[in-house]
């Protein structure tokens, strides 16, 4: 198999939830240390890019890399591109692109998305999920796109169904975070 980069997305201002969603605390730690965790236990080495207000409490959570988005406000797809751009383009290489507020997928959903050669998501009840898996071919023309241009509207993932009760967890409300310290014991 070949090396899968792993870019955790955490530059968002979390201006909904009104407190930092990276660093909320779970029971096993901040967020983004659980995902990491959870990242690295299937072999992966995550790159966290972050913003500049959030970078030194990120870097002090997570054993891994952690690079700042100096402009996230430019999009989301300007922090995918850097953690691309960090990571590196190299043949084969294929990207898998995990949101920190989006982390309601499975062990098992994770093992298989991994599995995939296409740009892939998981999917329940009609309705795509995270983490995206993107392929070398749409990880380079990512790379062309202006930092403000959706994701949504670059690439076109397969959709794999499956049966995580939590995959559309997206933690915006403090209704969600309590979801979520429901979800981190099952995941």
């Amino acid at each position: 198999m070949a090396y899968i980069g792993c870019i955790v997305l955490a530059a968002g201002y979390s201006t909904r939830l009104g407190e930092e969603k990276a660093l909320l605390e779970t029971g096993e730690g901040p967020l983004v240390g659980w995902l990491v965790n959870r990242l690295q236990r299937q072999g992966l080495e995550p790159v966290v890019v972050t913003n500049e207000q959030l970078f030194e409490d990120i870097r002090e959570s997570v054993e891994c890399e952690v690079i700042c988005n100096p402009d996230p406000n430019s999009g989301r797809t300007g922090t995918v591109q850097l953690g691309i751009k960090r990571v590196g383009l190299a043949p084969g290489r294929k990207f898998l692109i995990v949101p920190v507020d989006r982390p309601g997928f499975s062990d098992s959903t994770l093992t298989s998305l991994l599995a995939v050669e296409s740009t892939a998501c998981p999917a329940s009840g009609g309705r795509g999920g995270h983490p995206l898996l993107l392929s070398e071919h749409d990880a380079f023309k990512i790379l062309d796109f202006p930092p403000s241009k959706p994701l949504r509207d670059l690439v076109e993932p397969i959709r794999m169904e499956v049966s995580d009760p939590f995959l559309h967890l997206n933690i915006d409300t403090p209704s969600d975070v309590e979801k979520l310290l429901k979800a981190v014991g099952s995941l």
